[in-house]
């Protein structure tokens, strides 16, 4: 049984420009153990002769350790990378006729799971020498009298065929060249109908490199589905997307799910609610060790998750609960930051018209920002910064405006810790390491390539320079993508702290229902036709647009009485009726 496991990030760990104080101040290594030691350039530690002190974790200078003492016991893994090196536990179960949902943080082995069930990844068992895989005898064996048994017996004998949705759309056109149409393998010839669905049906004969983020996702899970295979892997399908988007691709998977197997990695509950049939919880620690849990009814597994603690198999994976009864401020508002009044903008080449009522941002609020993509939304901050003039006032009064985009680059050449030194002016104050370094969790990536960072960390790393800016109004434009769950509630906590101690103000435009419900004081709603005419009103109390946005989409939320999350009810159920009826959209 596994008791305590150490991870060695390689890309820090540079034994030849240190003195290896992991080796010199380890105890076991003083009394004549090769508990750390040295081989081939590298550093290793032998996890069976650890004892778990953690002066090695103190000790390096470039935070490349992690020791873990586990609290609960861990048979082999299914699958690990190398010696001191990541290791998943479990896999998740396919079910035909049903959603199956993964929840984790990120890091955490969920990719990792859906390479093994695609046949892209031979598992090793643990045995990490064996760079072809384990024997199919020993993996098959490993799973006797499951079900998993039978799905790995057929995916030995190719007689199972799976298709994966990748995570980073956004770098489908480095990869994917050429129109639409021709890249679209209708193989199931559901196309005409799919694309009509999912609304793609204009943008087909458009080249995959001018497509929007959430045109590239819906291309991508149109993709997928059009594919003939048996098991189907979406991962994170709701980035880029607008809520209604997101509402209109669960449909469209969970209409596949009827004949097939699916699997889905999520971040955003409000889409698992409509989405998941069961949820597989996936714990552990990020880059460290993944563990997969039992299978469980979606509500039980989501509301399992956020309290951290897995009744039925015992298990307390974080000690503090997620809940979100801290949203909703009341709006505590003393001075605006600016005042506008009523403007328009047309732009004569899309021949797009924006209309805003007039309104006010005051210092110390949050103010979410609703509505489809393709609305006018970031040309409306724009305006606010004085880098766009009105056609129909002459509106002078300008902000200073920090801009996080929607669309991020990972083209710097050198480290996160250079990178933010470039960009931020305070970058080494206590100041900005408190109020940002720290809650975004950025201090263990400073020595990272930015080339080299996930979608995630990329994400961390742009709204920690936003924020960084000496500015009165930060504009940050879909935050709550590639960041997980966990993430997302440490980054709302964070924003509302800093926005209320330094008295700016800011917008957050974003698509996650439960991250503006927990991170606004008030909202903006934007309707109307995208890539035609959008319509700004003005900021309203959050309850009061949220009901009217979700009137608009045909949408009703209600509130999970323990953890005080907006639950997304499925279309057409029973509650989904009863609010409507009573015109409440959102509880």
């Amino acid at each position: 049984m596994q008791k305590r496991i150490a991870v060695i990030d390689r890309e820090k760990c540079k034994p030849d420009k240190c003195d290896k104080p992991c080796i010199r101040f380890c105890p076991r290594v003083r009394t004549g153990d090769e508990t750390v030691f040295e081989k081939n350039g590298k550093v290793y530690i032998a996890e069976e002769l650890c004892v778990g002190c953690g002066i090695c974790v103190k000790k390096c200078p470039k935070n490349a350790i992690t020791i873990i003492n586990l609290e609960h016991e861990l048979d082999e893994p299914i699958h690990q990378y190398g010696k001191n090196a990541f290791r998943l536990y479990g896999l998740p179960i396919p079910e035909k006729g049903k959603v199956v949902g993964l929840l984790g943080a990120n890091g955490i082995g969920k990719t990792t799971a859906l390479q093994i069930l695609s046949g892209s990844l031979k598992p090793n068992l643990g045995n990490f020498d064996l760079k072809e895989g384990a024997p199919w005898e020993d993996i098959i064996a490993r799973f006797k009298g499951s079900t998993l048994m039978t799905y790995l017996k057929d995916l030995r004998d190719g007689k199972i065929k799976a298709v994966y949705k990748p995570q980073q759309v956004d770098k489908i056109p480095h990869t994917v060249k050429g129109k639409v149409i021709d890249v679209i393998r209708d193989e199931r010839g559901v196309l005409k109908d799919l694309a009509e669905k999912l609304e793609i049906d204009s943008i087909l004969s458009r080249n995959v490199s001018d497509l929007s983020g959430g045109e590239l996702q819906r291309v991508a899970i149109a993709a997928a589905i059009c594919r003939e295979a048996d098991f189907y892997y979406f991962d994170e399908p709701s980035s880029f997307l607008d809520v209604r988007h997101r509402i209109i691709v669960a449909r469209a998977i969970r209409k596949i799910a009827e004949t097939k197997s699916v699997i889905v990695v999520e971040h955003d509950l409000a889409t698992l609610d409509i989405l998941a049939d069961v949820i597989h919880i996936v714990f552990g620690h990020a880059g460290v060790y993944g563990v997969i849990s039992s299978p469980y009814h979606s509500l039980r597994g989501i509301n399992a998750y956020l309290d951290g603690f897995i009744k039925e198999e015992n298990i307390r994976f974080r000690q503090e609960a997620l809940d979100f009864k801290a949203g909703s401020q009341i709006f505590k508002g003393k001075y605006s930051i600016v005042e506008y009044p009523d403007f328009e903008k047309k732009f004569k080449d899309s021949k797009f018209l924006l209309k805003v009522d007039a309104g006010s941002l005051m210092a110390g609020e949050i103010v979410g920002v609703f509505g489809a993509n393709a609305l006018g939304k970031t040309t409306f901050a724009k305006m606010l910064a004085g880098e766009l003039k009105p056609d129909n006032t002459d509106f002078s009064e300008t902000v200073r405006i920090a801009y996080k985009p929607q669309y991020l680059k990972s083209d710097f050449n050198g480290s996160v810790g250079e990178l933010l030194q470039q960009s931020v002016k305070n970058f080494l104050s206590q100041e900005f390491k408190m109020e940002l370094l720290r809650p975004l969790e950025l201090e263990g990536l400073l020595e990272n390539r930015v080339a080299s960072l996930s979608g995630g960390e990329l994400q961390r790393v742009a709204i920690a320079i936003c924020l960084g800016q000496n500015v009165e109004f930060y504009l940050l434009d879909e935050p709550s993508a590639y960041l997980d769950v966990e993430q997302r509630v440490k980054f709302s906590k964070m924003m509302r702290k800093f926005i209320e101690a330094n008295q700016k103000t800011a917008m957050i435009i974003d698509h996650d229902m439960l991250l503006l419900h927990y991170v606004s004081d008030r909202s903006i709603i934007f309707f109307g036709t995208p890539a035609l005419e959008g319509h700004a009103n003005s900021p309203k109390a959050l309850k009061e647009g949220m009901n009217e946005f979700l009137k608009d989409l045909n949408i009703t939320f209600r509130r999970e009485t323990d953890t005080g999350r907006p639950r997304a009810n499925k279309p057409e159920s029973q509650k989904d009726a009863k609010q409507k009826e009573k015109g409440i959209y959102y509880e």
